[in-house]
């Protein structure tokens, strides 16, 4: 049985274009998600999961529909592969449930993760070059010194809620209690 699975990462995108594909691939039964591919709570994928029988192939438009993280599209088709059930991509025509579709999906994985350790050694090497040309990264601070110094005072005053300092101040709380522990730190 060919079970489908559309995904869409947001309420407002549409999921007609993927439930199309899967109808005319043949799908007698399909779940849907509209949440982010990176989050792992995604109910309806866990359905077509808990659905899926040994000898049954989950279908999808594309493999960036299953997640977004390669290591996690390699273990879920391994799960799957571990209960007996294929995986199908429409777009780059991989199926696991044959040898070459196997090869196919392996080498896909192989060579996305080459491309994702170079990306990480060039955001390395870029990063090494600003901070050596004594640029910092990060977000700016929002206050100066000298403010955020005042912020860490009526903080310690106690003489006001955390609110109302931060109000004051224009930060949020989160912001006040970086300063603060970052005033603690330096003393």
């Amino acid at each position: 049985m060919l079970i489908g699975y559309a995904r869409v990462s947001t309420e407002d995108q549409n999921l007609d274009l993927q439930r199309d594909a899967l109808g005319r691939a043949g799908c007698e039964r399909t779940f849907e998600d509209r949440r982010s591919g990176a989050k792992a709570d995604r109910p309806g994928l866990l359905a077509a999961l808990d659905y899926a029988r040994p000898g049954d192939s989950l279908v999808v438009w594309r493999l960036d529909r299953l997640s977004r993280s390669l290591s996690d599209l390699i273990a879920l088709v391994r799960r799957m592969e571990g209960t007996g059930v294929g995986l199908r991509s429409l777009t780059e025509g991989i199926d696991t449930s044959t040898p070459n579709g196997r090869l196919t999906f392996h080498l896909f994985g192989a060579l996305a993760e080459f491309e994702r350790a170079l990306t990480r050694e060039r955001t390395g090497a870029g990063l090494a070059a600003a901070r050596a040309r004594g640029r910092r990264g990060g977000r700016k601070h929002r206050l100066t010194p000298e403010r955020r110094a005042h912020a860490v005072e009526l903080y310690r005053a106690r003489d006001r809620t955390v609110g109302e300092v931060c109000r004051l101040m224009g930060i949020s709380k989160p912001t006040l209690y970086a300063y603060v522990a970052e005033a603690e730190a330096r003393s």
